[in-house]
């Protein structure tokens, strides 16, 4: 029996299944595919039903037990059968199946390439589970067994899911008809809640669907009204669909919502003045980028129609004389700038460009002021990617960061306009924020905001500061919300190609903002699948399948950003010069599949953690930190569950000492049996 391993895509239901040789029987196998006629609902794969067992005396019963090593633990099982031999004329086989000394099942009859379930209606207990299968007095033949499932019972002391939230979302796919592996109930249990929905845990209370993104899902048609029904809800994320009509006002009736995506779909009219009002006094951050037909002041469609038609005359009226002087200005200066142009191009052009790249609506300071609010850098306070970075003071009192470029090379030249221009154009709460710009006689710098706790990395390094586990998940969130910005909120979107804990600066509170953008590069989405770059990068963080590729894609930020968690999860660096250089990746690795996370968790943090927030982190840095970028998920998915891990780090009743948590699996027989804990959506 050599189907080692079966599950996805060979399973539907992701079920894991290994082969089990039961005592004193041998396999039996057939090469025709099972139920290929017929739509099991247990939708067993064939892989699994082709191989079956009975016993090695064609007389004997087949006997086996599984020790469970708990009598109070309650299980279900589910015997699958299918016959494999072409039976003749004079051949019959039927059996009686018991569990723990009592008839469970009479007189079985497989059918030919065809699958047979039983199953035990109430849940069955005991230290150990005998099982036997035996020919029935009219039989010729001995009982086989295909496969086995057993399910652990699982109790618990939450609620179910909030019934009206319940019915909301099931009515949201069914209206939609969203394609997702949505069942059994949304919420529970919290480790394994629906994909894209976080969820609010107030002791035994029933949880409440809190957050919701529904992003690239294929959403068409209007907003449905079915999204009121969610009371409680704080994140709603609808953007990247082909959504149309009017934003509905009854978005801004939900009290606790406080964040709303409507970017990238085609929604049209005036955005209601209520949203508008909640936008503008901070209580919502509404996004609406991306759909060109919305107004956010009245009048609308109305308006633009006036303005074209205002516009049409006068701009016919002066467009001969217009055109008749342009043409008389450019002989007159092509004439006497004929010898010399040459020349000058050069400089002009460079001269040029260097003006224009900074042209925008921040504050344009002197180096003479850079000077003074700087107390002629005075105090450095770190390295950018191009210069130095400088404490310093505007005239009302403000702190600030000051970045100059310490040389003028190509290079870092480029870096400083790169990053100059890409901040100028994006503006988020968890991206560096830029206040002003020197560019005089070839000294340029950036003034940014002040960061009171520098960077992550030095945060981390610094035994003396411990920042608990709900301020990691804090800063991972923050910082997670950043790059979905740069990859989800930008047109076109933005790789930033060098995240690491050292280029995640902290505020006083700290809350955290993605920094140091000189490597950026802008992605056209639309029109390539990657982009061909030059590796760069940091040891440690740099995605691998790109450094060997050199295809650029946004997954490469997805990788670093994982080792970014691992890091907050453990205390280590990237790369563990204390271990004998070994990667991250490569130290958690095995420890993970042990199912003892004791030597994960940074120990500074004492054992007070959240084991099941602690679980879903480390998922998360682990999916990012894949090696295929293809298998990594996005940031749209990472940011939500983050949040989740961050609801869940607030719940106590889960909070343990690190030493007594391990992982625990049972072994158990069967033909082909799947994992104790594993199975299938409800059927």
């Amino acid at each position: 029996m050599d189907n080692v391993g079966i599950r996805y895509k060979e399973d539907a239901y992701d079920r894991m299944w290994f082969p089990y040789n039961i005592p004193s029987s041998v396999s039996i196998n057939s090469s025709f595919t099972i139920d290929s006629l017929n739509d099991n609902e247990y939708k067993l794969p064939s892989t699994v039903m082709k191989t079956a067992m009975r016993p090695l005396d064609v007389n004997d019963s087949l006997d086996f037990e599984l020790d469970t090593g708990d009598p109070s633990l309650e299980f279900y099982v589910y015997m699958h059968f299918a016959e494999l031999e072409k039976l003749q004329r004079n051949q019959h086989r039927e059996f009686d199946v018991e569990l723990n000394g009592n008839i469970w099942a009479k007189s079985i009859v497989p059918e030919y390439l065809h699958s047979k379930t039983i199953f035990t209606n109430d849940s069955v207990r005991g230290t150990k589970l005998k099982f036997s299968l035996y020919r029935t007095i009219n039989s010729t033949l001995p009982p086989i067994l295909n496969a086995m499932e057993i399910y652990l019972v699982k109790d618990f002391l939450q609620e179910p899911t909030d019934q009206e939230d319940v019915n909301a979302i099931k009515d949201i796919k069914s209206s939609y008809r969203i394609v997702k592996s949505w069942q059994g109930d949304p919420c529970e249990p919290m480790r394994y809640s629906w994909d894209g929905l976080n969820c609010s845990y107030n002791g035994y209370e029933s949880p409440r669907i809190t957050s919701l993104n529904l992003a690239s899902s294929g959403l068409t048609g209007h907003i449905s009204p079915l999204f009121s029904k969610f009371t409680t809800l704080e994140y709603l994320d609808l953007s990247n669909n082909s959504l149309t009509g009017e934003v509905p006002d009854f978005l801004s009736q939900l009290v606790n919502l406080r964040e709303l995506n409507l970017s990238r779909n085609k929604l049209s009219g005036l955005v209601p003045a209520s949203l508008m009002a909640l936008s503008k006094n901070s209580s919502l951050t509404l996004s609406l980028d991306g759909n060109v037909d919305l107004c956010l002041t009245a009048p609308c469609k109305e308006e633009k129609k006036k303005k074209k038609n205002n516009i049409v005359v006068p701009l016919v009226s002066a467009l001969v004389p217009s055109l008749i002087i342009l043409a008389a200005l450019i002989i007159i200066w092509r004439c006497k700038t004929k010898q010399s142009i040459h020349q000058g191009q050069a400089t002009v052009v460079k001269s040029h460009k260097r003006e224009g790249l900074l042209k925008s609506n921040n504050q344009q300071f002197t180096y003479s002021e850079i000077v003074s609010m700087t107390k002629n850098f005075q105090s450095l306070i770190g390295k950018g990617g191009f210069g130095m970075v400088y404490h310093g003071y505007l005239n009302d009192g403000t702190q600030v960061a000051v970045k100059m470029l310490s040389t003028l090379s190509n290079q870092s030249s480029s870096q400083f306009q790169n990053e100059a221009q890409l901040l100028m154009r994006v503006h988020h709460r968890n991206l560096a924020s830029i206040i002003g710009y020197c560019n005089e006689g070839g000294n340029m710098g950036i003034v940014f905001e002040y960061m009171a706790y520098g960077n992550l990395e030095n945060y981390l390094s610094d035994k003396t500061k411990v920042l608990s586990w709900k301020e990691r998940l804090q800063i991972a969130v923050d910082a997670a919300q950043g790059l979905e910005y740069l990859h989800h909120g930008c047109k076109p979107p933005i790789i930033h190609r060098d995240v690491k804990t050292a280029n995640i600066l902290l505020n006083k509170n700290l809350h955290a903002q993605l920094a140091d953008f000189g490597f950026s590069k802008l992605f056209p989405l639309e029109t390539v699948s990657h982009l061909s770059a030059t590796v760069i990068g940091t040891v440690g963080y740099l995605d691998p399948e790109y450094y060997i590729s050199q295809r650029l894609t946004e997954k490469s930020d997805v990788y670093s950003f994982g080792i970014v968690v691992l890091q907050l999860i453990t205390g280590h660096p990237a790369v563990i010069k204390s271990h004998d250089n070994i990667h991250i990746v490569e130290w958690v690795r095995p420890i993970l599949t042990r199912g003892d996370i004791r030597d994960i968790v940074d120990p500074s943090l004492e054992g007070n953690v959240n084991s099941n927030s602690v679980w879903k982190a480390l998922e998360i840095a682990m999916a990012c930190a894949g090696s295929k970028s293809i298998e990594r998920p996005t940031m749209n998915d990472v940011v939500v569950d983050l949040k989740q891990c961050l609801e869940m780090a607030n719940d106590i009743r889960h909070t343990w000492e690190i030493g007594s948590q391990t992982m625990q699996s049972i072994d158990y027989s069967g033909a082909n049996c799947t994992e104790l804990e594993m199975g299938p959506p409800a059927r």
